[in-house]
């Protein structure tokens, strides 16, 4: 280092550079990514599969949220059921048919009804109406609150089809937000 070090300095490496940088990161890394048995994994793996989602978004939701998802929530609009007598598409028919071990419950997005959401996909456990459009944070967390009842939210990961569905993820306090097209692209 020469003289330009100052006084108090014990020549050691620079902490400005890159190298130093690229340390820090690797080390914050390794402390936040912790080792996880092989078994556990591989039951991880399991539990994305019985869920119908990739292992990364899974693995995504369990890092941010800490728990394991119980429910799914699926607007109408997600389930492209738009209408009442309209029946749920077949994609998402075989998708929703598909998942084990987890709640699965419906909002009704206006005008469409409960009711009707209900009849177009039998293999919901519950239909709810879906906050109303435009609706306040309070009034969309405090209509989530009733969808969910004793469920803790952190462990409910919301299935929707537009960008003011995403919003009622922050409402509600959900596991997260996952678009339709995603959640129904083909594996």
């Amino acid at each position: 280092m020469g003289l330009s070090a100052g006084i108090g300095h014990n020549g050691g490496p620079e902490l400005t550079g890159l190298s130093w940088r690229t340390h820090c990161w690797r080390a914050a890394r390794a402390r936040l990514v912790p080792t996880l048995p092989l078994e556990v994994v591989r039951l991880r793996v399991r539990r994305a599969a019985e869920l119908g989602l990739d292992y990364k978004t899974y693995a995504g939701i369990r890092a941010s949220t800490g728990h394991d998802l119980v429910a799914f929530l699926f607007s109408s609009n997600a389930l492209r059921v738009l209408r009442a007598g309209q029946m749920l598409p077949g994609d998402r028919a075989v998708k929703l048919t598909g998942i084990a071990n987890v709640g699965l419950i419906g909002l009704a997005v206006q005008p469409l009804q409960a009711a009707a959401l209900a009849s177009a996909a039998p293999m919901l456990a519950r239909c709810h109406s879906a906050p109303r459009a435009l609706a306040s944070f309070p009034d969309t967390r405090s209509c989530l609150r009733e969808v969910l009842g004793r469920t803790p939210p952190d462990t409910v990961l919301l299935i929707g089809d537009h960008g003011l569905e995403a919003e009622w993820c922050a409402a509600g306090r959900l596991a997260g937000y996952l678009p339709a097209e995603r959640y129904f692209a083909p594996a």
